[in-house]
């Protein structure tokens, strides 16, 4: 008898387009039915974007920190069950709307709910509960502590960026923080206990999700906010100048499709520090991560062997300049730590060098593979399935960032559509299904598509555009959509394409 290659497949959906009578979605019921529909369907992943607390733009990839947890995913049920608050307290709720996260409205009610809660546990019988909430405070100190004292100080200074800070906090000496500390020591309990409850409810859903043979596909950004929690207590991990201010900033070049490149404006780290400290910054955070995830896509992997550096006071990328990253010393370091098999996935779109595909190889990390991108003209790509020529990659329809399939072929010019329809050997009618069939049967070892492909939904429930400030990081679907016939369809193509934890010839 000979054992196939493990071939794996999943989905792609963030927590908040969980179904959740609160306006967003969380991790209650909504989450464990989505594990269960995974399970019945005969998945075996699930991918997230970035779990971290979001600011203005609510972007996943534009956090308050690198550690910290996205306190809008905590269930008020849980709350209930919990005895903080009752359920008298979770009415009236308001109007929200089913399908899109109105993250305003969402803030308001859930931090109403949160400070109760708060108020709760103060004076709550439940000692285990007490005990848990130290051994958590204990255990992630390294970074709480400082997440903590700087989002209760963001409070103090009405949420304005850490620069806009009184003098004095925004590089508080010892003596400082302590009588901030002392003053605000509530507040910063508060935030901890914020933090407690997420990762309760989140290391919960994941024991849920393994016992259900479903693995955890996790996703960080290569950079960091500058208004974090991050740059503020850890300036010397990055190029500032002695005022905090960025020296450089991050961005790539001019391209086909900018012809003044993309200035991102997240603070450059200062690789000679982090090498000296051995890469202990990376390391602790790779290692939370992989706490809360099994796998870990990172995000903009180019960064790793080269970055685009543009000076602070540019206006646009044009004038950047490449420089070299960590490359492979970084790696080692938390293989030392974590051990050879790093379970960490590349993303590697956009052009990309032959030095980056060898540091991707060298520590066989798989890359990726989006189909959309195939079809984007009527020439030869290396996304056609027929010309991938390695199984240690992820084959996906599209990402958070792509159109939805459905919504981007309707909008392709007819000769890519008959491209297309000719390849799959379809009429176009149910073109995100057939783009998932293809993605299943392709020879890569992974196969992950957006939930929005499985519904066929179209341009109106797309997640994320590139280059647009607003009206992202919205998309919510009902529970009704999860039928039995979503789960009979896609049950029946993952066996075809023999993807699930072991197959035998």
């Amino acid at each position: 008898m000979n054992t196939l290659h493990t071939r794996l497949s999943g989905v792609l959906v963030h927590p908040t387009s969980f179904p959740s009578p609160y306006g967003i979605g969380d991790l209650g019921q909504g989450a464990y039915d989505f594990i269960d529909f995974l399970k019945a369907s005969g998945q075996s992943l699930w991918q997230v974007l970035p779990l971290g607390p979001t600011g203005f733009g609510d972007s996943p990839y534009q956090s308050f920190s690198a550690f910290a947890g996205q306190s809008l995913l905590i269930s008020p049920d849980d709350l209930v069950d919990l005895e903080l608050i009752t359920k008298d307290d979770l009415y009236p709720i308001p109007e929200f709307d089913a399908a899109k996260v109105d993250y305003g409205a969402v803030l308001n009610y859930k931090n109403a709910l949160f400070k109760k809660a708060f108020q709760t546990f103060h004076h709550t019988p439940n000692k285990f509960l007490l005990e848990e909430f130290d051994d958590f405070c204990l255990e992630n100190k390294k970074w709480l502590s400082d997440y903590a004292v700087f989002m209760a100080c963001k409070d103090a200074h009405e949420g304005r960026s850490w620069q806009e800070w009184d003098d004095e906090m925004t590089t508080p000496t010892a003596k400082v923080r302590l009588a901030f500390e002392t003053e605000y020591k509530e507040q910063i309990k508060y935030y901890k206990f914020i933090q407690f409850l997420f990762f309760r409810e989140w290391m919960k859903l994941k024991k849920y999700a393994n016992e259900a043979d479903i693995e955890i596909i996790g996703d960080i950004p290569f950079f960091v906010s500058f208004d974090s929690a991050d740059v503020w207590a850890n300036k010397e991990l990055y190029q500032l100048d002695t005022k905090g201010h960025p020296l450089q900033v991050a961005g790539v070049p001019p391209d086909y499709f900018s012809a003044t490149g993309q200035l991102w404006g997240n603070p450059l780290y200062d690789w000679k520090h982090h090498e000296a400290d051995g890469y202990s910054w990376w390391i602790d955070r790779i290692k939370m991560q992989m706490k809360l995830t099994d796998y870990l896509r990172i995000d903009h992997f180019r960064g790793f062997e080269a970055y685009w550096s543009v000076p602070a006071d540019e206006e646009t990328a044009v004038n950047g300049k490449w420089k070299k990253g960590p490359g492979k010393k970084l790696f080692e370091a938390i293989q030392k730590e974590l051990g050879e098999d790093l379970p960490i996935w590349a993303e590697d779109l956009g052009v990309i060098t032959p030095e980056v595909e060898e540091l991707r190889d060298e520590f066989a990390f798989p890359g990726m593979k989006i189909l959309q991108f195939a079809f984007e003209g009527l020439d030869e790509s290396v996304y056609h399935p027929h010309n991938l020529t390695t199984t240690n990659c992820i084959c996906y329809t599209g990402t958070h960032d792509n159109d939805t399939t459905t919504g981007w072929y309707q909008n392709l010019p007819e000769p890519q559509k008959d491209k297309i329809r000719r390849y799959c050997n379809c009429d176009g009618g149910i073109i995100s299904l057939d783009f998932i069939r293809m993605c299943m049967g392709s020879i890569a070892k992974y196969a992950i598509f957006p939930i929005q492909d499985l519904f066929m939904q179209d341009s109106s429930c797309r997640m994320n555009t590139p280059g647009s400030a607003f009206a992202n990081w919205a998309y919510r679907y009902e529970a009704s959509a999860l039928t039995q016939d979503r789960v009979d369809w896609l049950k029946s193509t993952t066996e075809l394409f023999g993807r699930g934890r072991s197959k035998s010839l």
